[in-house]
């Protein structure tokens, strides 16, 4: 009966402990080894014809790069989050980057125009050869990383952004904090 009892409290212990593990936390959100590095100085073309832009051009601004796709249906549902986001916070040295995936700049316009463009503060990348994609360690789409504004990697969500998500994250660095993901 002892054992019984014994073998009873060590599993309920042992379901406790891992299921206590990771409640409360968002399981896209992932660790990365880029977390804590300076962002990649990577230079692409805009979507827009407006020439090449390097990410290290953009330091100063908190940035959200979020790689996505035309192709990518997920990426419907997170858009308009990103293009709230550039709105909200265009004044708050905010700048998206649509890190353009394994794409065509065709159905890339042809996506925008239908769910429409962000503002000033959204630039669109082209990322032809993925070099970019590379340099970050991205699996696929619908993959999120935040850039402070000494153009630090703190955060990244794997999966799709929600603009409560977005509101948290941005707050809190531009709170001079590291977010909470």
């Amino acid at each position: 009966m002892w054992v019984s009892i014994v073998a009873i409290v060590f599993g309920v212990g042992a379901m406790v402990l891992v299921f206590s593990s990771r409640f409360g936390v968002d399981p896209r959100l992932v660790d990365s080894p880029l977390i804590g590095e300076p962002v990649p100085d990577i230079e692409l073309e805009q979507l827009n014809g407006q020439g090449p832009l390097a990410l290290t051009d953009l330091q100063g601004d908190v940035l959200v790069i979020n790689f996505w796709a035309s192709w990518c249906f997920p990426c419907r549902g997170e858009h308009p989050a990103l293009t709230a986001a550039a709105r909200d916070y265009r004044d708050q040295g905010v700048t998206i980057v649509g890190m353009i995936y394994q794409d065509q700049p065709g159905p890339v316009n042809a996506f925008l125009d239908e769910l429409g463009r962000g503002g000033d503060n959204y630039r669109y990348l082209l990322d032809p050869n993925s070099r970019c994609a590379v340099e970050f360690g991205v699996f696929g789409v619908r993959e999120t990383y935040f850039v402070n504004a000494e153009g630090i990697i703190v955060g990244k969500i794997q999966g799709g952004v929600t603009a409560g998500a977005l509101r948290s994250t941005l707050d809190q660095i531009l709170a001079g904090e590291l977010p909470t993901l």
